[in-house]
């Protein structure tokens, strides 16, 4: 992640082109909303982009700061809330180096299509970081690149269509990462037609809590 930054730089001069860059919320995050499982709180939007699912939150009642590795996806950001007329705090930070100077707690961390970008190295100082922005009790969802995909020559490290080194998780080694710190809710291995490879994209996706007992406190 901490290398990329001037790839996610040039990618969002054009946000709109971006691979990843949909403003359809998804439908596991919409769901929760409706079931009521998810109810507006305090919320934080870790690789925010241009801030698509960051204003859907917020319309919804959310309290919503969006925080991005780049300047220019952060701008778009606060420029489509404007347009929107919705309130967001949008706020460019590295996420391996800066996340931990966060002086806020949260009471819902959303994190989707971001966790492939952080390699295994930098993995459990980021979890804990994550552990340690939330209330006791505050719900996580992580959504990340599972290994059975079979774009860009398979494997665990792979090179994406933007240059970015990316790393290709299984379900079992997540469920290992995020145990010391959170109860798992829901987990499902989840298949979309990737538009960008022309292949069925397998994607891992978990939904979290945060435990009363946590070794990040």
């Amino acid at each position: 992640m901490m290398g990329n930054k001037h790839i996610f730089e040039r990618v969002y001069e054009n946000p709109e082109a971006a691979p990843w860059n949909t403003t359809e919320p998804p439908e596991e995050l919409v769901q929760l909303i409706e079931t009521q499982t998810l109810k507006p709180c305090k919320t934080l939007d870790i690789g925010c982009g241009n801030g698509n699912y960051s204003i859907f939150l917020a319309a919804q009642g959310f309290d919503v700061t969006g925080i991005d590795i780049s300047e220019n996806a952060i701008k778009h950001a606060k420029k489509r809330s404007l347009e929107h007329g919705i309130k967001c705090k949008f706020i460019s930070m590295n996420i391996i180096t800066d996340l931990h100077g966060i002086n806020e707690k949260f009471d819902f961390i959303l994190e989707w299509g971001l966790l492939h970008f952080i390699l295994p190295e930098f993995r459990g100082e980021y979890v804990k970081n994550v552990a340690n922005l939330l209330n006791t009790g505050g719900k996580y969802i992580s959504l990340c690149f599972n290994e059975k995909s079979p774009e860009w020559g398979g494997g665990k490290y792979r090179t994406g269509l933007t240059g970015a080194k990316l790393y290709y998780s299984s379900m079992e080694e997540l469920k290992k990462l995020f145990s010391p710190y959170f109860k798992l809710l829901a987990a499902k291995e989840r298949s979309i037609f990737f538009k960008n490879s022309n292949n069925t994209h397998i994607e891992n996706y978990l939904f979290m809590e945060k435990g009363r007992e946590s070794p990040s406190e």
